[in-house]
């Protein structure tokens, strides 16, 4: 009987042995946020500022002084901002200067995109600037009529940046920044 039970014991160690043995446990890479934002549903905005211009719905704009905007996505912690400055036989002064600011980003970016845009019938003239790599800002724009009219956009990310981690928020963005130009009416 003592056969019996040691023969039985060494089967159940064995099997407990050879069942244990399994592949080396990895630990799980961590996963990243997925971010899907909705469906961009632009309005016009309008004031008493001489021009205006369409933007995302679920935006929250707020008016600076001489006629400069913060457009605020909370959701995304991202700041559009606009600046409108009188052309007073100055616009190359005005053109260089918002060059010389995108290009100030050219230490931390990985490329600057030039887009022009040009929309004689409503006599608006500008730029746009895709900016990629681990800059401060991702996309700035410059819209002019040339003779009266000058207004520049960039958008800040309140984070530190890292273009892969707030790519979706930055391209998103980005699309309600050329729609935002490419809606300017001066008035």
């Amino acid at each position: 009987m003592i056969k019996r039970t040691l023969g039985f014991l060494a089967i159940i160690m064995l099997l407990t042995l050879v069942s244990s043995c399994k592949k080396d446990v990895l630990p799980k890479p961590t996963s990243q946020l997925r971010l899907d934002y909705p469906v961009a549903k632009y309005a016009s905005f309008s004031n008493h500022c001489p021009f205006e211009f369409e933007m995302n719905e679920d935006a929250i704009i707020k008016e600076d002084k001489d006629c400069g905007f913060s457009i605020h996505y909370p959701k995304m912690k991202a700041t559009i901002y606009l600046t409108y400055k009188m052309v007073n036989n100055d616009i190359n002064t005005l053109l260089r200067d918002a060059q010389k600011l995108t290009y100030e980003h050219v230490i931390k970016a990985d490329d600057i995109l030039e887009q022009p845009y040009l929309n004689n019938d409503k006599k608006v003239y500008g730029m746009f600037y895709q900016v990629d790599g681990n800059a401060a800002t991702n996309a700035q724009f410059y819209a002019t009529d040339s003779i009266k009219h000058f207004v520049t956009g960039s958008v800040y990310f309140y984070a530190k940046p890292k273009f892969d981690s707030i790519m979706p928020a930055a391209s998103y963005v980005k699309n309600d920044m050329q729609r935002l130009l490419e809606t300017i009416k001066w008035k």
